[in-house]
């Protein structure tokens, strides 16, 4: 423990802060298409601050990593809603299904981000035209995740992406890449993960509001997919009883936007309340540490958990994230 926090001391510090994470990449921001694909909709996740590339393999982990879904030993079903803010939600649902051969699993798992009803309107009729227009992006997932050794593990996700702006639609496909290794000391575990691997994409269609002064052909430009490089760590800080504190880390390496890492914790009390916490640093906007509650209930023998998450940002306010996930045959975090 005293080693971990020197690390994290380290790092965090002002040296470490200019030495080790440079603020290379911040004017990158924006050019990448499909943003919706790296919104944290894990409720455990984004109470950590985003610190879950390395988190064990439970309910979530086809969002954290899919390289941990094998060590689920029972079905695993999870919905979430995160309230983004002026009326956008975003939902996730997805269902873990161990094999019989217990060494790997398989996932499907349904991403959509609506914004609902907006009124157009234009220059020439600031009140509304009359017409509503809508913003819908869907992300369906399949997932496989291999346990390759004792320590090391594999986890795939390929996903089929459609975005629906007014009259204009997009079609795209993405993965994502997990790799997990785990040793014996205070559950150690590294995590290597690149999510939203792709090509670049473009809308098609057309759109005019109004048709004065204006040409009928839009030239529509194609851009990249957000993809995110990830390395994590995850460690148990202290552990006495009933008593269980985990310690992540994470080094993320967006391709739209600045470097960042982020450090979370998570306390447990007999794996049946957890609090968590934790920061981001050299993210512009989240200035403010984040934080989640967690409970597991029984619910016919099996194990239901449901978690809270709550995102203070500087200019969207506060994001909150509810989920429920419930893991049949009593399978544990």
């Amino acid at each position: 423990m005293k080693k971990f926090i020197i690390i994290i001391a380290i790092v965090s510090g002002p040296f470490g802060y200019a030495q080790l994470i440079p603020n290379f990449g911040g004017e990158r921001a924006g050019l990448s298409a499909l943003s919706f694909l790296k919104n944290d909709v894990s409720p455990r996740s984004s109470g950590m601050a985003g610190t879950s590339a390395a988190l064990q393999g439970d309910g979530y982990s086809i969002i954290h990593n899919p390289a941990g879904m094998y060590e689920l030993e029972g079905n695993a079903w999870t919905l979430t809603n995160n309230f983004v803010g002026a009326g956008i939600n975003q939902a996730f649902i997805s269902g873990i299904f161990p094999l019989k051969n217990k060494t790997s699993a398989l996932g499907v798992s349904l991403n959509t981000l609506t914004t609902g009803a907006i009124e157009e309107r234009t220059e020439f009729q600031p009140f509304g035209t009359g017409r509503m227009v809508y913003g819908t992006n869907i992300a369906t997932g399949l997932s496989y995740s291999q346990q390759l050794s004792d320590q090391f593990s594999l986890g795939v996700t390929l996903k089929y992406v459609y975005e629906n702006l007014a009259d204009f639609t997009n079609h795209t496909f993405t993965t994502d890449i997990g790799f997990l290794y785990r040793l014996d000391v205070r559950d150690l575990k590294f995590a290597v993960l690149l999510r939203n691997f792709g090509g670049s994409s473009s809308l098609s269609g057309s759109y005019l509001a109004s048709s004065f002064n204006r040409s009928t052909v839009a030239s529509l430009e194609k851009n990249t997919l957000p993809n995110v490089f990830s390395i994590g760590m995850s460690i148990t800080v202290w552990e006495k009883e009933r008593h269980h504190i985990l310690g992540a880390f994470q080094l993320n390496h967006p391709n739209d936007n600045a470097e960042n890492y982020r450090l979370g914790f998570e306390y447990n009390y007999l794996k049946l309340l957890f609090i968590r916490t934790g920061l981001k640093l050299n993210v512009k906007g989240q200035a403010y540490p984040t934080m989640g509650v967690g409970v597991r209930a029984n619910l016919g023998g099996q194990s239901l958990f449901i978690d809270y998450a709550a995102n203070p940002t500087q200019y969207m306010g506060w994001q909150h994230l509810i989920g429920l996930s419930l893991n049949i045959n009593k399978v544990e975090r």
